[in-house]
């Protein structure tokens, strides 16, 4: 069966054939033309403040797993120097939460508030209390700690939000502007 052309074919120069030479108006630049100041330099990242830190941007995948291992990190130091207190870890969460959403490229942004809480579950699984039951004690302690420390859950998930919900609006003036 033959399928028939429903446009016609479009006509391309032939490889190697001289190119015809552009009118005046189809030029990218004549040379009456005023510049503005500074149109042909490469843009650069603005300056930082006086007391700015450099912020590395992180991709999504970069975010979770600074988030993440920084959690699990702070999990186990936790452990190990304060008894696996559980208040001193949710306190933790919540600026390891921020510098994600702070730290994260603009285009990536969304994936700060999802990998949040996945980090803080990852991380408590070190500080989380195993009831000396294997599998199902530790699954246990898992979800009594997720359900005792709920609120610096949500807080930490919250601030992520917040500086995201921030970031994005100022990027979107940005390019408005």
């Amino acid at each position: 069966m033959e399928h028939h052309r429903t446009r016609p074919r479009k006509q391309r120069p032939r490889r190697g054939a001289p190119r015809a030479p552009l009118p005046p108006q189809a030029r990218r630049r004549p040379a009456t033309a005023e510049r503005r100041p500074g149109a042909g330099r490469p843009r650069t990242a603005p300056a930082a403040g006086p007391g700015a830190l450099p912020g590395p941007r992180l991709t999504g995948l970069g975010c979770a797993l600074f988030c993440g291992s920084a959690m699990v990190l702070l999990g186990f130091l936790d452990d190990l120097l304060l008894g696996a207190s559980l208040t001193v870890y949710g306190v933790l969460f919540v600026p390891v939460s921020a510098l994600t959403a702070l730290w994260v490229r603009g285009s990536d942004l969304p994936t700060a508030p999802v990998v949040a809480p996945i980090a803080f579950a990852v991380g408590l699984l070190a500080v989380a209390d195993d009831g000396g039951g294997g599998f199902l004690g530790g699954l246990m302690g898992l979800v009594t700690a997720l359900s005792t420390q709920a609120g610096w859950l949500y807080g930490g998930t919250l601030v992520t939000g917040l500086i995201v919900l921030v970031r994005r609006a100022r990027l979107i003036r940005r390019r408005r502007d």
